[in-house]
């Protein structure tokens, strides 16, 4: 088999801190959101070869970090955009990648921002098993949650989807679709036809949606966590997740006077001296000074003094002097 990790989005939701920076690439505890995933699948000796498909605004950023962290499996499979509004759209440019790289083989595609709590050869364990496309279901437990992704019902054993609607006004259940797809051959030669009757080239739900009338789609589900890291809320929840009331302070990091509360990653050269730190990310060479940072991003080189930041994410290489409490 194959793998597909999709890396192309812009995250403008999480700007400025992605603004520069794939958001793939943000830490997660002592590691980040990307590489999770692509250690799973380097590790599974059924994958022969994984296509990191990203757009050519972070290109050089992704072939500098899967060159350092030494990976065999992954490759880059270039999207020609670098403006969001130059996308494909995720079925658009998953298509196109099939075409690229002429893939001809069973194949994973798998969202680069998702944090799991299975490991992805439990997946491919129930895919090979199954022999049908098949995507992997989470329970959010929020129906106003579940608007925001494609919603799904069972048939009763618990496996096959019998209706599945993408980012429903009133879903039928709170079981969602979580972008991981295990895709038989013979379904990535259907991306075409999809396409070519003019549907929707977005999301990888909608092509799901239009399998499911057509043919049978079964869904792994587990329980545990996911985080979909699309919103600063999203990020620093799986931050927490991760840390679980603990917290990391590197040890090139200086730190006097300072409390540190639970899930609090401070990164190497940061300066932070006289403050209160909750539930927040400081990334290399912060400055921080006389103040309370909770819920909130540091960026890189980013200097605050006498300024309380909440529920915030400030960018790099900025100075706040004054009290905010801002998104």
């Amino acid at each position: 088999m194959d793998a597909i990790v999709l890396a192309g989005g812009y995250a403008t939701r999480l700007w400025p801190i992605t603004k520069h920076r794939p958001k793939m690439f943000l830490p997660v505890g002592d590691t980040t959101v990307i590489d999770g995933v692509l250690e799973d699948l380097e590790s599974d000796p059924r994958i022969d070869d994984v296509y990191v498909s990203t757009n050519e605004r972070f290109a050089d950023a992704f072939e500098d970090h899967l060159e350092t962290n030494d990976y065999h499996k992954p490759q880059l499979s270039i999207e020609d955009t670098t403006d969001e509004d130059e996308k494909f759209g995720v079925i658009g440019a998953l298509a196109q990648l099939v075409d690229r790289e002429n893939l001809e083989d069973d194949t994973i595609v798998i969202a680069g921002d998702n944090l799991l709590s299975f490991g992805v050869s439990e997946f491919i364990d129930f895919f090979q098993k199954r022999q049908t496309p098949t995507l992997a279901a989470y329970d959010v437990g929020d129906y106003d949650r579940a608007t925001s992704y494609g919603v799904l019902e069972l048939e009763d054993d618990g496996r096959e989807i019998v209706a599945f609607e993408e980012k429903p006004d009133d879903p039928p259940s709170t079981l969602v679709s979580v972008a991981c797809y295990g895709f038989r051959a013979a379904d990535l030669e259907l991306l075409e036809t999809y396409l070519d009757g003019e549907n929707n080239p977005d999301e990888p739900g909608w092509f799901v949606q239009w399998l499911v009338d057509r043919e049978r789609v079964d869904a792994f589900t587990f329980d545990g966590a996911w985080y979909d890291i699309g919103t600063p809320e999203s990020y620093l929840d799986a931050v927490a997740w991760r840390f679980d009331g603990d917290s990391a302070i590197h040890s090139d990091a200086s730190l006097e006077g300072t409390t540190v509360g639970p899930n609090v990653h401070v990164m190497a050269g940061a300066q932070v001296t006289d403050a209160t730190l909750r539930d927040c990310v400081v990334f290399p060479d912060a400055t921080i000074a006389d103040c309370t940072i909770e819920r909130a991003v540091v960026d890189t080189e980013t200097e605050i003094r006498a300024t309380d930041v909440e529920s915030a994410l400030v960018g790099p290489e900025m100075t706040l002097e004054e009290t905010v409490s801002t998104r």
